[in-house]
């Protein structure tokens, strides 16, 4: 029996794990023990507990390994010891996926499943259903069917579980355990009946009309379980999403007065996160929550609290009658729900109550976890010049009071002050990664001042404290004030030359490389180069390189064949620590798939994916089609996803066919070739971009899906006849200069701008006839265009009839499009479009776009 240890032995060391140094063929070997007679119950169970602590260590079994291993443990049915036996059913389960004929437990799983053990039933239960393929679900039917409505709560459980999951694999079958499923929903077992209500919600969870009377059903006559009635409310939220239904808000709301506190909270939470709920209606949801706030109970405190911190965001008036419940929270001796209290009333506070709760929240800092002191400081900065702006100074030095332990950046208002607390703040900083982040702040904040060498004037002082042991950050930060102020420049090419003596290879390479550019003293250069940098997508920029060493060619590398990021790349660095294996981005993964398309062969690197599916058909239609628009330097690819819902059809040779306008030219088709019930395919569409007239990139296609359709049987899917050909009407499908351009962030859009030059610079002026205010004009504005606005120009000052919008992108091709739209508010707005490109072309389909 393993020894147990207490928090202070953890602390100590004590409580080290006495499998840590467990090699994988030593555990085989041992396992050898299982063929001995007599069964050693205690040797055996130690034995399997290390194998299964090396799967879930990700330790890799082989396939004869893992089967040899398993083929000794089934031995161990001979031990009626009854952990040893529970400790087979788990190394049956763990072992299926991984270990050959595994099946061949089936009968001593079914005897178990079947005998008079109650404790082995319902673990073979689980055991069996993971272990049964589609092809052997039928023969162990009639016994599913018995343990579903069994009357050991334990094996009725297990049974309904594993259903859910054979769901995945054999839903027909398991459809027909319907009956036996409603038969366990009365159950007097409260797990019973959620287990089975979540069963047969699965079943029926494709047909609304089924789950609508279901939720009917069990409102009207009650439930027993409250993780039953949580389910039920979930479901109940979901329906409500998707059309208003009074009944099921009445349910919803009649939850708030269930005897039991998780569900009074489920129905809380459920109202307060529905979509266009009216502060009428969350009146009742935040009465609950304000009577938690006073619970004995720190969950409930704290699950209340967090709420209404949601709640806040979006309807601050409907939680300023807790304001003084909120108060007494401040003080709780949990100082999680006394942070959340705090920036709740920050959101629903008055101006006046800012001193007191800045001094209560500075008071307990120290006594609260990392993840509250980040969040602590970043509330009063949302709020500080928006909501309060005449306590800037009080939250101020709150943040820097904060900055002894966490990192923070103020509001424009305050910024000349919070970057000289930021500069004398570094020079006693211990912290390596969030010195590093405030140089970057101050790097890319510091030389935008007019008087910069005024305002920082100890600032070098500072970074050649810092080159020990901050490195590069600290030579980025210096490169960029070096980029954009002449005056400063001479002392920094100082700074820099010491640097490249510095001892570390990286700071080393970077001062020699930022050297190099500053004393050329070009612009183009130090934008390029310092200021904005690469916009590529650093593991794209990565595999990309690693498949270019792998497949050698003649060809230089193209960076326009990296797949973008909408982040530079110092602030991609700066964000996180990279792991060590990076997930592949959805373009990749789409990039990948249309490769492995013959069709698509030639087509160079994927540019852009839409960034969601437009939908063709209505949701509740026999047939729902969504489709996903992926544009290549002179194609595009439009990916139409298939469903059909119709059980008693197959649908094949499915293909979406486009009438465009006649820029553009249909190229082919490539069809889903089966179509079956409620299984998803996939059809595509290629069409070459305009070339007689490369500006008309908008364009609006009219959509005919066509297909032959074969009658089946519901229940098989066997197709009986020949079929017939069928078309179906699609909603139209609009492609707008948005899908050409992909966005990128220039962190100094004016050295951008600079860098492109004014080669391919024009400009024009508009009247946006039907627009009455700026803000609605530059939202439009950036969503037409598709661009990123830059250095925050898409929020418009209060009470301002001009105002000047920077947006950034790059035209498919690599081509960096910027634009400056300078807005007029009179009676209509006016605005004058001034595009620049590297290429004339992408400022033309801009311009044209706009006209």
């Amino acid at each position: 029996m393993l020894k147990k240890f207490d928090k202070k032995d953890e602390e100590s060391g004590g409580g080290s794990n006495p499998f840590q140094h467990l090699e994988k063929s030593a555990v085989l070997q041992e396992a050898r023990v299982f063929n001995e007679t007599p069964i050693n119950p205690r040797k055996c169970a130690h034995i399997l507990t290390k194998i299964l602590y090396l799967i879930n260590q990700g330790e890799h079994l082989g396939t004869t390994e893992a089967t040899e291993a398993f083929f000794a443990m089934t031995k161990l049915f001979q031990s009626n010891d009854p952990t040893l036996r529970r400790m087979c059913y788990l190394t049956i389960k763990e072992m299926s996926c991984i270990a050959e004929d595994v099946i061949i437990v089936t009968s001593s799983l079914t005897k178990d499943m079947t005998g008079k053990e109650d404790s082995y039933r319902g673990p073979a239960v689980r055991a069996l259903c993971q272990i049964t393929d589609s092809t052997m679900l039928q023969a162990i039917e009639r016994y599913m069917k018995q343990a579903i409505v069994d009357k050991v709560p334990s094996v009725s459980s297990s049974a309904l579980v594993s259903s859910l999951h054979l769901l995945k694999c054999s839903f027909d079958v398991v459809k027909r355990w319907v009956n036996e499923a409603q038969e366990a929903v009365s159950s007097d077992n409260i797990m019973v009946q959620y287990h089975a209500l979540g069963l047969l919600y699965h079943v029926r969870k494709n047909d609304r009309l089924a789950v609508s009377k279901m939720i009917s059903k069990f409102t009207r006559h009650g439930l027993k379980s409250p993780f039953a009635y949580c389910m039920m409310i979930r479901v109940a939220s979901r329906q409500l999403e998707e059309e208003d239904g009074s009944p099921l808000f009445d349910f919803i709301e009649s939850c708030l007065r269930n005897k039991h506190e998780m569900v009074v909270y489920e129905a809380a939470s459920a109202i307060v996160n529905l979509p266009g709920c009216s502060a009428k209606e969350l009146a009742p949801a935040v009465s609950v929550l304000q009577l938690f706030c006073s619970s004995p109970k720190a969950a409930l405190r704290y699950a209340a609290v967090r709420t209404l911190n949601k709640v806040a965001m979006k309807h601050p008036s409907a939680v300023t009658a807790c304001n003084l419940d909120l108060e007494n929270l401040v003080t709780d001796s949990n100082r999680s729900i006394a942070t959340l209290a705090i920036t709740t009333l920050l959101k629903t506070g008055s101006e006046g109550s800012i001193d007191r709760l800045m001094k209560q929240i500075s008071s307990f800092m120290s006594e609260i976890s990392d993840e509250f002191k980040v969040h602590s400081p970043r509330l009063p900065s949302a709020h500080c010049g928006q909501k309060y702006p005449r306590k800037h100074a009080v939250l101020m030095s709150f943040l820097f009071s904060m900055l002894r332990e966490e990192h923070h950046r103020g509001d424009s208002e305050s910024k000349e002050t919070g970057l000289s607390h930021l500069c004398e703040f570094i020079e006693d900083c211990e912290f390596t990664v969030l010195a590093t982040r405030i140089l970057h702040l101050l790097g890319q904040e510091g030389p935008q001042d007019q008087q910069p060498l005024q305002v920082h004037p100890d600032f070098f002082v500072f970074e050649l404290n810092r080159i020990c042991f901050v490195n590069t950050g600290a030579v980025s930060a210096l490169a960029k004030f070096g980029a954009q102020n002449e005056e400063m420049l001479p002392s920094i090419l100082v700074l820099l030359k010491r640097c490249v003596m510095d001892d570390d290879n990286e700071v080393r390479d970077r001062a020699t490389f930022y050297l190099s550019v500053l004393e050329q003293k070009q612009k183009a250069l130090n934008a390029g180069y310092i200021l904005n940098g690469l916009t590529v997508s650093i593991p794209g920029l990565e595999r990309a390189l690693q498949q270019y060493t792998l497949e050698p060619s003649e060809k230089p590398f193209d960076l326009k064949s990296v797949p973008l990021a909408t982040t530079p790349m110092a602030e991609q660095r700066t964000a996180a620590k990279q792991p060590e294996k990076v997930a592949a981005t959805r373009q990749e993964i789409f990039q990948e798939q249309l490769a492995a398309v013959p069709e698509f062969q030639g087509l160079g690197p994927l540019f852009k994916s839409s960034p969601e599916p437009v939908a063709l058909t209505e949701s509740e239609t026999e047939y729902v089609i969504r489709c996903t628009k992926h544009t290549f330097p002179e194609h595009m690819v439009f990916q139409f996803d298939c469903t059909n819902t119709l059980n008693d059809q197959t649908l094949e040779n499915v293909t979406v066919q486009l009438e465009p306008t006649e820029a553009y030219e249909v190229l082919c088709y490539v069809p889903a070739r089966s179509l079956p019930y409620n299984q998803p395919g996939t059809c595509y569409t290629l069409v070459a971009l305009p070339k007689e007239d490369p500006t008309a990139v908008g364009c609006t296609f009219s959509c005919m899906m066509k297909f032959t359709v074969k009658d089946c049987d519901p229940t098989t899917g066997e197709t009986d006849d020949e079929g017939y050909e069928d078309e179906y009407v699609l909603e139209d499908l609009e492609v707008t200069i948005a899908d050409h351009i992909q966005k990128v962030m220039k962190l100094n859009f004016e050295a951008a701008w600079d860098e492109v030059g004014d080669e391919f610079e024009k400009e024009e002026t508009f009247t946006l006839s039907t627009i009455k205010t700026l803000e609605e004009a530059v939202g439009n504005i950036v969503k037409f265009l598709g661009m990123h606005p830059c250095e925050r120009s898409d929020k418009v000052p209060d009470n301002k009839n001009t105002h000047t919008l920077l947006l950034a992108g790059v035209f498919r091709g690599g081509h960096d499009i910027l634009v400056r739209s300078r807005l007029l508010l009179l009676d209509t707005v006016t605005m004058q479009v001034t595009a620049r490109s590297s290429e004339e072309l992408p400022v033309d389909i801009v311009l044209a776009s706009v006209g």
